[in-house]
């Protein structure tokens, strides 16, 4: 029955069941998915489609809605729009070259999601047909070559990039996507290069250019030869190379400054304000609200680059104004598409501030502290999954630079020293440092500060033994450089033995809990070997000769720890347990931490009971110890200086396997089409000629 409404002041009469009109394109549409060939009827069908503005979600949403053989049946005319498609990126109009992009996004991104279920259908044979597949993928890529290579339309260039993404990440596993297998035929490497080059291109895309990059060097990596892989080994291109490092500094950077400003947000708030009343009994869980989520794929981006290009560790050092203090526009924050913070790109006004000329009285930052500071943040709290892969990352980054010659020698040079506020998990029975007291120094210091950090703060009992592992690898690889070199670091090491000393505590403490999940005599020992090379070697890279007598010092006074370390291994390695052979190694490399104790020992307390003191001050101690090294015996220990260099393929291949599952879902989820508008697009191809 009719029923009679009021809309816009007329009365007219409606059906209940009357259907709402579709829009033009919807209509076309529905012709593609009828098996009839629709350029049949109408020879200008094509023509018209891609004048039409796309409906992302109807043609995303038919596909999906289709089963496998429902599809079949029109694969004929899904291999004709996506030719078509291709075709229409070579027209002059650019609302047609915009519409075929948005909608070859939706036919990949509409096949992919069928092929999730068990149709069984090959995916490039439903899209382009088996037949015509290689060509049609090199017409796609020269097109899109083309269009990111061109003076033209950044808007153009971001819909290049965003199809190109969605190609990539498609599936979750990159590696299992066959499309790519025409994208490393068809290389886009020299069109991203480009784009990185060029300051302006660089603002605009560079975020997308680089996560795009780092996605395509680890399709199939240890299995076939990546172009992508190849190429970038081998670019020595000063502009490129800064302009990469640039991107990746500007979204750490960016990072950064988020977790600072939630950080200054928090503590200015009411739970601070209730924390200082009840003292700091819930300052951990206080701690976790602030957290920002990690950015994964650009920290993959930079491990890409330092670990298959020598010449980009040049770019870590390379000096820049400190990025967020040079103030900037701040645009209105969008409301949709709601995405994480740290996973979408900078904003272009904030990345073009990093361009401006140095200024004495700024405080000059670079991509390595950038990253060190980034690394402080994300290794506070490994808990969360999603932080635990961002702090092995960053640790695997930390093992590359630490042993690489070159990178070396600008982390050691005295004449580049910088002040580096590296972000310290609150705790307890420590105060908060001021940023103001922080001494300019070398930059190995700020990488030792870190690891440090990390010994100090991560005893627990969901103990991260993997990263405590490449904690002091990282030392181990920066003290053999040391040796090796020479370089006396005025280094506070003193911190560096307590904090070891406090992890061998740790570890026998709790020994029952984590012999149950991990072999801690493989940690145990590699933190016996940096005292034996302090020990061994320390006269030639500690700083002065009453360095060395502190060592001493540290070693006697915190004696009972290694007695007790001694009493544990001895225990097992006596036994005919899993551990013996673990356990023996400690053993045997404890024989000279115990000569000095047993050494020393007695003379201290001889002195003591001598001149009738019942407790000796540190200068005393030093005293008996400076006049009693002639008559100490040491073995000689060897291969304390050598290490097993880091090796991604035959070590770390599932980890990376993981994490670019994890980037690409990432990716995938936070690709937004329409964030060109359409309006957007028409003003901005309105004023081209």
């Amino acid at each position: 029955m009719a029923q009679t409404e009021k809309r816009g002041g007329l009365l007219r009469k409606s059906s209940a069941s009357k259907k709402p009109l579709k829009e033009k394109v919807v209509l076309m549409y529905d012709e593609i998915f009828m098996t009839e060939d629709p350029s049949k009827c109408s020879p200008r069908f094509w023509e018209e489609l891609f004048l039409m503005k796309v409906n992302l979600e109807y043609l995303e949403g038919k596909l999906e809605s289709l089963d496998g053989e429902e599809l079949m049946k029109i694969k004929d005319n899904i291999n004709c729009l996506f030719q078509h498609c291709i075709q229409a990126l070579g027209e002059e109009h650019p609302i047609r070259v915009v519409n075929a992009l948005q909608t070859l996004c939706a036919l990949i991104r509409g096949v992919h999601q069928k092929n999730k279920s068990t149709s069984g259908f090959d995916i490039i044979n439903m899209l382009m047909g088996f037949d015509k597949a290689e060509l049609c993928m090199k017409n796609l890529m020269e097109s899109l070559d083309s269009l990111l290579c061109a003076e033209g339309s950044e808007s153009l260039k971001s819909l290049c990039l965003k199809l190109l993404l969605c190609l990539v990440t498609v599936t979750d596993n990159i590696s299992q996507n066959t499309i790519l297998e025409y994208v490393m035929i068809n290389s886009i490497f020299e069109a991203i290069l480009q784009i990185l080059s060029h300051p302006p291109s660089r603002r605009e895309h560079g975020y997308d250019a680089v996560v795009l990059l780092a996605l395509l060097v680890n399709y199939r990596k240890y299995e076939s030869v990546n172009p992508y892989i190849v190429k970038l080994s081998i670019v020595d291109d000063e502009a490129t190379l800064n302009g990469m490092g640039l991107v990746i500094a500007q979204a750490l950077s960016e990072y950064n400054r988020q977790y600072k400003d939630k950080e200054e947000e928090h503590q200015s708030g009411f739970f601070s304000a209730l924390t200082n009343m009840v003292g700091s009994m819930f300052i951990a869980d206080a701690h976790e609200k602030i957290s920002v989520q990690t950015n994964e794929a650009i920290l993959l981006a930079l491990y890409e680059a330092v670990h298959l290009n020598r010449n980009f560790i040049t770019v870590l050092a390379q000096s820049h104004p400190e990025m967020g203090l040079v103030t900037t526009p701040v645009s209105p924050a969008p409301t949709t598409p709601a995405t994480p913070l740290g996973t979408t790109p900078p904003s272009s006004d904030v990345i073009s501030s990093v361009e401006l000329p140095l200024d004495a009285d700024v405080q000059t930052s670079n991509l390595l502290i950038t990253f060190l500071k980034y690394s402080s943040i994300v290794m506070q709290d490994t808990k969360d999954e999603h932080r635990l892969h961002s702090g092995k990352l960053c640790l695997i980054i930390l093992t590359c630079i630490a042993e690489d010659q070159y990178a070396n020698a600008f982390l050691h040079d005295d004449n580049m020293n910088f002040r580096v506020n590296l972000h310290r998990m609150p705790m307890r029975h420590r105060k908060k440092a001021a940023d103001k007291n922080l001494p300019c120094r070398p930059l190995v210091c700020a990488v030792l500060d870190l690891m440090v950090e990390f010994i100090v703060t991560h005893m627990m009992k969901e103990f991260p033994m993997d990263l405590y592992v490449r904690c002091i690898q990282v030392v181990h690889k920066l003290l053999c450089y040391q040796k090796k070199c020479r370089v006396r670091l005025h280094y506070t090491w003193r911190e560096l033995w307590s904090a070891l000393i406090n992890l061998l505590k740790f570890l026998m403490s709790n020994e029952t809990v984590l012999l149950a999940k991990h072999n801690i005599f493989t940690l145990a020992l590699m933190i016996v070997n940096l005292f034996n090379m302090f020990i061994t070697y320390g006269d030639t890279f500690l700083p002065t000769p009453s360095s060395y007598d502190e060592l001493y010092y540290e070693i006697i006074r915190m004696h009972q720890s290694f007695d007790n370390l001694y009493s544990m291994v001895l225990r097992l390695s006596t036994n005919a347990g899993q551990w013996k052979e673990a356990a023996s190694k400690v053993t045997h490399a404890l024989v000279n931490i115990r000569a000095i104790i047993n050494h020393f020992n007695p003379k201290i307390e001889s002195y003591a009971a001598v001149n009738h003191i019942s407790q000796l001050s540190e200068e005393q101690v030093l005293e008996v110890v400076r006049a009693n090294y002639d008559t100490l015996t040491l073995k000689l220990q060897d291969g304390l200086d050598q290490y097993e260099r880091y090796s991604e393929q035959h070590k770390e291949a599932a980890f990376f396997k993981e994490l670019v599952r994890s980037i690409s879902t990432n990716v995938r989820r936070n690709l937004a089409f329409h964030t060109l508008s359409q309006e957007v697009l028409l003003k901005e191809f309105s004023t081209i000629s």
